[in-house]
């Protein structure tokens, strides 16, 4: 096993001394947790508002109200709260002025400037704004009603307080027949965004160091490793044991930084590490394959580049399977990525375990014998033509 692991410990000292790696190793990924994450996510603030003006009783109590029902408030004054909303900063301004303010007090109607961005997510941050403007608008009308019954106000503040503790409120069971909403409905806002990464970039970067396979063609390394000794095969081994190093290593530090970053929940840890490792030896396979078929960096290049993305896009690391048409869904079980996602979406979603996944682990593991034998006979029969 000596020259075996000393061939795969080369391959690592090579890709870690690549700059460029850094970027899409550390950095890349990440990025793209968050932006599908937000495109997809659920469980996330329900807007974004930021409230500008005077401070008072009715600034205080919209907030209050604004978080209760889980939107992201800020405070700035008017001009910068004007510049976030135009900038898509925020969904929602609000401009409360002294005079809204004394009105509120004297309890009687006040007028708020609400401005709304051109964002998508604008118009649902609007709806939770009304409903909280209407809610601050309908306690002043209970106090208003009290007191000009006679009742002092700090009394009729009391028994209101004390009635919506003693009243139960009332709830709203909400059932969707929808299946996508049904299956995507209890993820985290950057769940699905973070096992679908960990997918494209395990086989994205994989595949892309066949770039390294064919250079050390052309300078002659497979030649001069051949020369000591060591076997094919175990050259071979090297060559393998390293790339599914580097992915395995790509794929924990997506998973720790999403769940240390963004609080996201993978489900059964040792489950996922298990379909990391397999999924990984998945584009081993593939890497070695290509790396032996091409004779060209930067033909390769292209179509590991090219070829990765399309297999991620059919199989659902850049929109949800659930969402795909019947005819596309079979397609995509062609993909190790579309079984790694449902591998994912049992544990995360079903709280699964290892019965659940056994099939999507097994055409994965069927996967990588193929294209890992595959490969190395083609590697093995290039590298007798160069000797």
């Amino acid at each position: 096993m000596m020259p075996v692991l000393a061939i795969a410990g080369t391959e690592l000292r090579r890709y870690l001394r690549d700059r460029s790696n850094i970027f899409f190793f550390l950095i890349f990924p990440l990025l793209l947790v968050v932006v599908i994450g937000l495109q997809f996510g659920g469980q996330g603030s329900t807007g974004r508002v930021v409230i500008a003006g005077a401070g008072g009783e009715l600034r205080s109590a919209l907030t209050t109200e604004l978080r209760d029902a889980d939107a992201t408030v800020s405070t700035a004054d008017a001009d910068a709260m004007r510049e976030q909303v135009a900038r898509g900063r925020a969904d929602v301004g609000l401009l409360v002025e002294d005079d809204a303010e004394q009105s509120f007090v004297a309890g009687r109607p006040a007028e708020i400037e609400l401005i709304v961005s051109s964002e998508a997510s604008a118009p649902g941050a609007v709806q939770v704004v009304l409903t909280a403007l209407q809610t601050l608008s309908l306690e002043q009308t209970e106090l208003a009603v009290l007191t000009a019954r006679g009742v002092p106000e700090g009394e009729a503040a009391a028994a209101l307080a004390r009635a919506r503790s003693d009243v139960a409120p009332v709830e709203i069971g909400v059932v969707d027949v929808d299946e996508v909403s049904q299956e995507l409905g209890g993820l985290g806002q950057f769940d699905l965004g973070a096992a679908t990464m960990l997918l494209l970039f395990v086989f994205l970067s994989t595949l892309g160091s066949a770039v390294t396979l064919i250079e050390s063609r052309r300078l002659g390394v497979q030649r001069r490793v051949l020369a000591a000794p060591v076997s094919g095969t175990q050259a071979i081994l090297g060559q393998m044991l390293g790339r599914w190093v580097i992915a395995s290593a790509q794929g924990v530090y997506i998973m720790v930084a999403s769940i240390l970053l963004f609080d996201v929940d993978f489900g059964s840890l040792p489950l996922a590490l298990l379909i990391l490792l397999v999924f990984g030896a998945v584009a081993t396979g593939a890497a070695m394959l290509l790396g032996a078929l091409m004779d060209n960096e930067g033909a390769a290049n292209g179509v590991a580049v090219g070829a990765g993305l399309v297999l991620a896009a059919l199989g659902g690391c850049m929109f949800p399977l659930e969402m795909f048409p019947d005819t596309l869904r079979t397609v995509a079980n062609l993909t190790p990525h579309a079984w790694g996602y449902e591998a994912f979406a049992e544990i995360q979603r079903h709280d699964g375990g290892l019965l659940d996944v056994a099939p999507q682990l097994a055409v994965l593991a069927a996967m990588a014998v193929g294209l890992v034998l595959l490969g190395a006979l083609v590697l093995r029969r290039s590298t007798a033509r160069a000797m």
